[in-house]
């Protein structure tokens, strides 16, 4: 048995979901189908989340919204009609969407999770309507009538232990199952979302489920490349990715995948295959646990933005015992979480992500710093991007990070600070957000010469 997702691009439109009826059909182990909420058509688009995003806070500001509302509502029409349903499907819809608007709204955190989840929820109804028409036996299942329990967080649900013994019985029913993706139940029966890009973590948590023998992750591209295609034309394509490569990759930048996501997969042993709806006979990337493709020390290389750090200096910090424990405890004080701590004798850097760090959380972290841990020196630097190399390969050669270090030096990029995971799996380098393309560049050119 195969678990399939399709992300929202898969599914933005009557067209792409032809093309998902077509590869879901072409291989009968293709039973449990999980989809996203429609995505974007064309570049200038809207994703449907969005508008729902918009439409749950008018809502809860405004009491209603017309225009919003029907802005969702007339997607959802027009994929029908695409696919020549008919408005039975719409007023379904339409009603479940309206019953969610005009519902309790005491608690907005959990109302706006009801919003959300529509997205994915109504277009699994619809996808399952369109199979229907197609003469193909096919059932939309809710995630609370699977037994799908997460934790009672919204925005944030974890799944929990019992649910997936709850999903091993959907092996059992008939046909093929649409099950939307992106949120569960709480034990008490209230609606979870799953972070943003959640949809992913559902395919995974129903492979995990229901034993598949491989989760395929549908998507818009061919392949996962070794680095950002809008920083290096025509970059090289990743034919295999060890868990722990994709989860370093994910983490720093790479979007293709929920970094959440391989998590229940991963717990399994279930490999993944990412591949591309409008080329479905391309191989994909495959993400396992132990790959055999050697391709160098270097698999991929990605990049993010919005980083900050925290540079603290303290003369014989080596032998002050607990000082980095009372300087993370200090963040914590004030719901700070960390990325990085590279550090040398007498110093040490905490890497953060700067949207949780305003200028007066920074004047009081700075404050508590110098009285508690009586620095010498304490320096906040802003914008700055981290670059992840990764590989497995990176285990067994030796000169990596001097390449790299060489690599960025030659294009004029100033080291902020380097990082070596313990896993050996990843180096990370921090520079300014302003020179991100120039040192992404470099270190492709180093470690996979020029295409």
């Amino acid at each position: 048995m195969k678990v399939v997702k399709f992300g929202g691009t898969s599914v933005a439109s009557g067209q792409q979901i032809k093309k998902v009826f077509d590869i879901v059909t072409s291989d009968p182990k293709r039973k449990i189908v999980v989809v996203s909420a429609p995505g974007k058509r064309f570049k200038e688009d809207v994703k449907v989340t969005d508008l729902l995003i918009k439409c749950g806070e008018e809502y809860l500001n405004n009491g209603s919204v017309k225009e919003t509302y029907e802005a969702v509502v007339n997607r959802y029409v027009e994929i029908a009609k695409e696919l020549g349903l008919s408005n039975d499907i719409i007023d379904r819809i339409s009603a479940d969407l309206q019953e969610i608007l005009h519902g309790d709204k005491s608690n907005p955190a959990r109302f706006m999770d009801a919003v959300k989840a529509s997205g994915e929820d109504n277009n699994a109804k619809l996808i399952t309507a369109y199979f229907q028409s197609r003469g193909v036996e096919a059932h939309y299942v809710n995630p609370k009538e699977a037994g799908l329990i997460v934790s009672d967080e919204p925005g944030n649900a974890q799944v929990l232990p019992e649910a997936y013994e709850n999903l091993k019985k959907l092996r059992d029913r008939s046909g093929i199952l649409i099950f939307p993706g992106f949120f569960g139940y709480s034990k008490d029966g209230k609606l979870v979302t799953f972070s943003r890009g959640g949809s992913d973590i559902t395919g995974s948590i129903l492979a995990n489920g229901v034993g598949a023998e491989i989760y395929e992750n549908f998507t818009d591209v061919d392949a996962v490349y070794s680095v950002n295609p809008n920083f290096v034309e025509n970059p090289k394509e990743i034919r295999e990715l060890t868990y722990k490569e994709m989860r370093e990759l994910s983490y720093a930048g790479f979007a293709v995948f929920h970094d959440e996501a391989l998590i229940p997969a991963f717990r399994a042993g279930i490999p993944v295959n990412i591949k591309n709806t409008n080329n479905p006979s391309a191989p994909g990337t495959k993400i396992v646990h132990e790959r055999t493709d050697s391709n160098g020390p270097v698999v991929g290389i990605a990049s993010d933005t919005g980083f900050c750090s925290i540079y603290v200096n303290k003369y014989l910090m080596n032998r002050e015992i607990g000082f980095g424990r009372r300087l993370l405890q200090i963040l914590e004080d004030f719901g700070l979480s960390y990325e990085h701590t590279p550090s040398g004798i007498d110093d040490i850097s905490v890497i953060l992500r700067q949207d949780q760090f305003d200028s007066e959380t920074e004047r009081k972290v700075v404050e508590r710093i110098k009285k508690e841990l009586e620095v010498d020196n304490i320096e906040v630097a802003y914008d700055l991007a981290v670059i992840m190399i990764v590989g497995e390969g990176m285990r067994k050669n030796v000169g990596t990070m001097a390449r790299a270090a060489t690599a960025l030096a030659k294009s004029g990029v100033n080291l902020e600070m380097i990082n070596q995971g313990s896993s050996e799996v990843s180096m990370m380098f921090g520079v300014k957000g302003t020179d991100e393309k120039k040192a992404v560049q470099a270190l492709y050119e180093e470690f996979f010469g020029t295409t």
